[in-house]
């Protein structure tokens, strides 16, 4: 049984929350706060966490970076926040995906389906160093990338973009950490590098640059490797 921590203080979302996951056989585990939700994801290790940024203990985004102090369970946030740079904050801290405040029960299921698929399709471990696609393979051992049987002529830059997206799949990674890891802190803001970098990707990999399959965008936020 695929269990829930759901970390919200609102009592009458959590018991709609239980309701709702209990009825597609999750097994759900409800926390008031922050601490509570910490002591809970450790002692039952959950397969996955909804989770306030709003708490009364504490904010949410701290509780992120507890939990991404010893763990990779997916993390979906639920919160009433809409500033963009409240979402980009909660990613950045290692959020796995950012649903506001009023939702529909429906698109919440479908993400929370789509957290566990990830995980279980392609947990992030060292030993998965081989990524295929339908159009393309990445050996991030060997550092090495191919399509349609030939080698794909990458620069160092290029490589190290697409280490990070491939790393990661289904999770959506900021601008910002993007632009840290590969130019250095200095270039946090560079967003243009993104879009020219990304472009060259797309047309080295994607079959239909213009409308990728692989390589997504999510405006004003960052980017996403979808296999």
């Amino acid at each position: 049984m695929t269990r829930v921590l759901v970390v919200e203080d609102d009592p009458q979302l959590v018991r709609a929350l239980v309701i709702n996951l209990q009825a597609r056989q999750y097994g759900v585990d409800p926390a008031p706060d922050g601490a509570t939700g910490l002591r809970i994801a450790a002692a039952r290790q959950p397969d996955v966490v909804i989770l306030d940024l709003g708490l009364p203990d504490m904010d949410g985004v701290d509780v992120i970076k507890s939990l991404r102090g010893w763990t990779r369970v997916p993390i979906l946030v639920l919160s009433a926040r809409r500033a963009s740079d409240e979402k980009v904050a909660a990613l950045d801290a290692g959020a796995d995906d950012y649903i506001t405040k009023p939702f529909s029960m429906d698109e919440l299921l479908a993400r929370l389906r789509a957290a566990v698929r990830r995980t279980e399709a392609a947990p992030l471990t060292p030993a998965a160093v081989l990524v295929a696609t339908d159009d393309f393979t990445i050996d991030l051992l060997a550092k090495r990338a191919t399509r349609g049987g030939h080698d794909v002529r990458l620069t160092p830059t290029e490589w190290h973009l697409l280490e990070i997206l491939v790393s990661n799949p289904g999770r959506l990674i900021t601008q910002k950490h993007l632009l840290q890891e590969v130019w250095g802190a200095s270039k946090s803001n560079k967003t243009h590098y993104l879009r020219v970098y990304m472009a060259q990707l797309r047309r080295k990999l994607e079959t239909n640059p213009a409308h990728p399959r692989y390589l997504i965008t999510e405006p004003g936020m960052g980017y996403r490797f979808e296999s």
